[in-house]
């Protein structure tokens, strides 16, 4: 999961392992709305991507794995004695999405929408893995490896898709171009131990 792994260019500040850990009852909730996102976006490819068999193929099981996820993390905050808080605003994700091109064939809206989604996934990926090796809680240690080995996987899914409908050497070009912008994104955005992104 190291940096030449997951190729992003910028790696989170390490403080914000610390912050995190002090607002868990925050980034639970965060990370819950997350994996809900998360299913939603599958499911929102496979409705409008329907002939695409291999999508299909490959997503359906993303979406029952992040479904499965949401309802975890409600468990550990409940565990807790913590509730669900509402919703909040995910900067981050807001700042991706005016990253992505508009216009251009079915299939380049396509990859925008899948490298965008292995973008997600990575950065939260290398979120959880920080989790994993930092945080005191032995539970959410193991919890949080557990959630970094599936991230990876799916992660790895959107990539594949990407370069099963497009030129595999066109998708990894604009590759580049979305882990560049994901780390001036990253360097611009205001440091909190409240948002898993």
């Amino acid at each position: 999961m190291e940096k030449h792994v997951l190729g992003l260019e910028l790696p989170t500040d390490p403080r914000w392992v610390n912050i995190a850990e002090k607002n868990i009852g925050e980034i639970l909730t965060d990370h819950a709305y997350c994996e809900q996102k998360a299913a939603t976006s599958c499911i929102s490819m496979i409705i409008q991507f329907h002939d695409k068999e291999k999508l299909v193929e490959m997503l359906t099981p993303v979406v029952t794995e992040e479904w499965d996820h949401f309802g975890r993390v409600l468990h550990e905050l409940r565990k807790r004695n913590l509730s669900l808080g509402a919703q909040r605003k995910d900067e981050y994700v807001e700042q991706l999405t005016r990253c992505v091109k508009k216009g251009g064939s079915r299939e380049q809206q396509l990859v925008e929408k899948l490298l965008m989604n292995a973008m997600i996934e990575a950065r939260s990926c290398e979120r959880f893995r920080l989790l994993w090796k930092e945080i005191n809680d032995a539970e959410l240690s193991a919890f949080y490896y557990e959630l970094m080995v599936s991230e990876a996987g799916h992660y790895k899914n959107f990539l594949s898709l990407a370069k099963e409908y497009y030129d595999p050497e066109k998708v990894q070009v604009r590759w580049r171009e979305w882990l560049a912008m994901e780390a001036d994104i990253m360097k611009e955005l205001k440091l909190r131990g409240d948002r898993m992104h």
